[in-house]
């Protein structure tokens, strides 16, 4: 099934290669969060990997909200040391950009590995902690990792031979270059997609593609976006973005110079994988 979205004057087309439901929940402070981390708080820190969701954190977070000091709150919930907390007030849609700017060194802390949340009355309270068991917040995995610089592999040798998408036939273009923001963005979505069980281009905030690129301060002129869910291996999801006319005509587009792409599994009845390729034109 093939949908299609128009952002910003030109087609996004979506792939779905599985069922897609959408989610009533919201995006929230921690896939924010996760954002900010995997794209070095839009490159101006390294990236990290991102932090592992915790209820006993969520609670301690709850606590700190009702009074209880930051560091009793995490022992409460089994963590002796070594809690930072973030208090922030805003909208849900605001709040990747209100990080950004005020609480990068904080919440991109590398030695961190676990958060919870709390929310109530436009607050936010966020605990974070090392984490307590090795492993606890393992970067993706090798597969995932070793997909970044094999999608862009993939998808230049497309570009630079030509091809093919439905009626429409394309002549070599130049290639794309990877972009450390733009997979941080990519991997955002898939994220938030992954955890709350839906499969759009506009995330749950009423975000697009290029809200959410200009919202980690990359400067654009135009944005594109594939998505796509159930593709087991990397190879077979930019399969089916080329098999798919739409998907082909992104990817081969020559004014595109750079793009991310990002991985995320499933959770609950929805386990399989959710793919994300964001390409961009720079501002010069």
């Amino acid at each position: 099934m093939n949908r299609t979205l128009r952002r910003h004057g030109r087609t996004v087309w979506v792939l779905v290669m599985g069922l897609a439901v959408s989610g009533a929940a919201r995006a929230d402070a921690l896939t924010a969060v996760q954002t900010l981390r995997l794209g070095g708080c839009g490159g101006v820190m390294p990236a990290v990997p991102p932090l592992h969701h915790s209820a006993a954190l969520d609670e301690a977070a709850a606590r700190w909200a009702a009074g209880t000091p930051l560091g009793a709150a995490a022992g409460r919930s089994g963590h002796a040391s070594g809690a930072a907390g973030v208090r922030i007030a805003g909208p849900d849609p605001a709040l990747l950009e209100l990080l950004r700017r005020t609480q990068c060194h904080t919440v991109v802390d590398a030695a961190m590995g676990e958060i919870g949340s709390y929310r109530a009355a436009g607050k936010t309270w966020l605990v974070l902690t090392p984490a307590r068991r090795p492993g606890a917040a393992s970067a993706a995995p090798p597969a995932a990792q070793a997909s970044v610089p094999r999608a862009l592999e993939l998808i230049n040798a497309v570009r630079a031979r030509g091809t093919r998408c439905g009626a429409r036939t394309f002549a070599p273009v130049p290639p794309l270059r990877l972009s450390g923001t733009l997979a941080a963005v990519a991997s955002g979505h898939a994220v938030d997609m992954a955890r709350h069980g839906y499969f759009e281009h506009e995330d749950l905030a009423g975000h697009s593609p290029a809200d959410r690129v200009r919202a980690i301060g990359y400067r654009e002129t135009l944005v594109g976006e594939n998505i796509a869910y159930g593709p087991a291996s990397l190879e077979e999801a930019v399969r089916g973005w080329l098999d798919s006319p739409g998907h082909c005509e992104n990817i081969m587009d020559p004014r595109f110079q750079e793009m991310g792409i990002g991985q995320a599994t499933g959770t609950a009845s929805r386990r399989g994988l959710y793919w994300v390729q964001v390409l961009a034109a720079p501002r010069a």
